[in-house]
């Protein structure tokens, strides 16, 4: 990498940088995929941007108490735009319906069952509800960031889908790699927080600096300091063990 300019403007690579395959790779899948998560036509004098959603069926019974029900109640138009579709029955305080949820859960969901497990959809949108539920009563409004919860799902989606650690990569391959790197919001650090590269060197630098070269006669007289040493402890260490007398038993 360039950290630096020369004097005709051009940019020369003096930084030496260690890159993580797959954490650069989970990052530049998790900000495509969070783009793709939205619907590309906002409505019409509306400034927010909304999540694509999914319909599920039959919808989904959460249980909430009476003031997540009301605070729910409250915002369910908000939450529209979060890709959650919520259905409140007059049969019970405490239950509602979730008729639609954001598009990546159910990709989720197909995802999990492909691999043979459980399904996931309703503790993921259980979390959700109480994600939102929280930022309500603590902020009194809906946030117009990214929900943590879908954050967390897309980031699991992008990590599945990313370069494996082991995978060889072509010089071409790796370019075109550091090129997509290169246009992510936050290019140094995966899906999950973990850096994407480390600087190693300044190449430069290492030019500049001066190679001391070491006193080999310096080092020799140590050596021969050192046994010489040596050699006295063990003369001394035989004298004492000859000088000593035997204990015979009376």
């Amino acid at each position: 990498m360039s950290t630096k300019t020369d004097e005709m403007g051009e940019a020369g690579g003096n930084l030496l940088v260690l890159v993580d395959q797959h954490a650069a790779h989970e990052r530049v899948r998790l900000e495509q995929l969070i783009i793709d998560s939205y619907e590309k036509q906002q409505p019409q004098g509306s400034g927010r941007k909304k999540l694509l959603s999914s319909t599920v069926s039959p919808p989904l019974e959460i249980t909430v108490t009476e003031e997540q029900r009301r605070l729910l109640w409250c915002y369910h138009k908000n939450l529209e735009d979060l890709g959650l579709g919520i259905i409140f029955p007059d049969t019970s305080d405490s239950l509602v319906l979730v008729g639609k949820v954001p598009l990546c859960f159910v990709e989720r969901e197909a995802n999990e069952l492909r691999r043979g497990r459980s399904t996931v959809t309703k503790s993921i949108v259980e979390e959700f509800i109480r994600e939102q539920v929280e930022l309500l009563q603590t902020t009194g409004g809906i946030q117009g960031t990214l929900p943590l919860t879908v954050q967390k799902v897309l980031a699991s989606q992008a990590c599945h889908g990313a370069i494996k650690f082991n995978d060889g990569l072509s010089l071409e391959e790796s370019y075109r790699l550091i090129e997509a790197l290169s246009w992510c919001q936050l290019p140094f650090q995966c899906a999950h927080g973990r850096p994407s590269m480390l600087p190693l060197a300044d190449i430069d630098h290492l030019e500049q600096e001066k190679q001391i070269k070491p006193n080999l006669a310096k080092l020799r007289k140590m050596a021969q300091a050192w046994r010489l040493f040596r050699k006295e402890e063990c003369d001394t260490r035989q004298s004492l063990q000859v000088s000593m007398p035997s204990c015979e038993p009376l």
